[in-house]
Parts: structure tokens; sequence; C-alpha cells
């Protein structure tokens, strides 16, 4: 089965802007993709990585749910580490989308192309962790995603692969 097919049933539908699968969870399945800047009708798609296994989806939801947007907002803006990382991340996802997006300035004239991870106008201020997870795994190094990763209670199954059909994850 292609990459693709396995990500439109691990998300229930067809992705949007799919350009490749940027992380395979320990099973070798997709669970990170790279999503196209623009999409076949060049509308921006701000998330430059995208979470696709259900597990770490779920294990990020439970952190989100717990306050964790507002903790890891917290922690960036008092630990000058953490921000330096983030702004450093920012700039690199600027440049990928940059660099993905060639010539194309979308039907947003590329306004888009300069948000920050997940999108974010105020890439100081964290709106989905869900996209820094994903930053985090397609691009090792980045303090703040491995961090909220870390966080995370389970992440991965622990007995074997989870097909794109395992009910497990609901």
């Amino acid at each position: 089965m292609e990459d693709r097919d396995l990500v439109e049933r691990q998300i229930g539908r067809r992705p949007r802007a799919f350009r490749r699968v940027a992380f395979r969870c320990p099973f070798g399945m997709p669970a990170v993709t790279e999503q196209e800047p623009y999409d076949a009708c060049e509308a921006p798609f701000p998330t430059t990585y995208y979470l696709t296994c259900r597990h770490v989806i779920a294990a990020v939801s439970r952190l989100e749910a717990a306050g964790g947007v507002e903790r890891w907002s917290a922690a960036v803006a008092t630990d000058t580490e953490l921000a330096a990382d983030l702004a450093r991340a920012t700039k690199q996802q600027q440049q990928i989308r940059r660099t993905l997006a060639g010539s194309s300035e979308g039907a947003d004239h590329g306004t888009s192309l300069d948000t920050g991870i997940g999108g974010s106008r105020n890439p100081t201020q964290l709106k989905c962790l869900h996209a820094h997870v994903a930053f985090a795994l397609a691009q090792p190094g980045y303090l703040v995603g491995e961090g909220i990763l870390a966080e995370a209670v389970d992440p991965w199954p622990a007995d074997g692969c989870c097909s794109p059909v395992d009910e497990r994850a609901t």
C-alpha cells in the first residue's frame, strides 16, 4: 500500500497537500507527513509537518486537555533556552516552507510562508502541541517539541505495530 493511502486510512480522509512521509513510528508506519505550503487549489496549508499516528495524536491531545498549551507557552516565555530554540525552529520552519513553495505564492500571495510552526502568526504563543511534536519528529533537535513528546504518556503502542485500522487508538 502506498504511503498516501496509509495516511488516508490513518486520518480518515484523503490528505490535503501531502508531499511525503517525514517520520515513521517504531513499527515503520507513517507518523508525520510533510505537506506542501499550498494545496492543489493554491490555498495555504500552514502546517508543514502533520501528525498522522493516532496513538501520538491521542497522547498529545491528553496533554492539551490538561492545560499543556498554556503550560508550554509559559515555559517558553520564562526559559531563555526554550525561547531561543523556538525562535530558531520558527526560522527553520519559514525556510523550509519557502524552499517547498519554490516560486509559488499561492492564493495568499506568500503571506503564510512566514508563519510559525502550525501556522502560528505569533510563534511565541503556542497554539497546537501536535504541530510542535510533528516538527520535532521530522526535524530532530527541536527542544520544545521533544519536551512535549517526552511528557506524553505512551505515545507509541507497546505491543506491536498499529495498523491504520487499529481500533486500540480510538
